[in-house]
């Protein structure tokens, strides 16, 4: 299958060329760098492509899987426990509720003075 450069791409490819021409340069000289760069263009786009349909691939399977997962723990839940989770608070968190109170100490002091 041949792939076909859109004049979009050979227009951009030419004033790029055009941009970076030396002094003394032939216009032949010009052409074949700008078709160059077109099929530089050409290849990149290719992997782009190449790229993000792997990436949809990807982001399938993922989807497929966390359906089967969640699948089976709908089949393995049999309504009966309706605990609430259990959160933890990381160091971070900690830190950042820490400095949270210490600024309004902070603030409530310089209130009252």
């Amino acid at each position: 299958m041949k792939n076909t450069i859109s004049t979009e791409t050979q227009q951009d490819a030419l004033s790029i060329a055009k941009a970076t021409q030396k002094p003394g340069q032939t216009k032949e000289q010009t052409k074949l760098i700008a078709q160059g760069i077109e099929k530089g263009i050409a290849e990149y786009k290719k992997r782009q492509k190449a790229k993000a349909r792997e990436r949809d691939k990807l982001r399938k399977q993922q989807l497929r899987v966390r359906n089967q997962q969640a699948s089976a723990a709908d089949e393995m839940d049999d309504g009966e426990d309706f605990s609430l989770p259990q959160t933890q608070f990381t160091p971070v968190a900690w830190a950042a509720i820490a400095l949270l109170l210490l600024s309004w100490l902070g603030f409530g002091a310089y209130i009252l003075l």
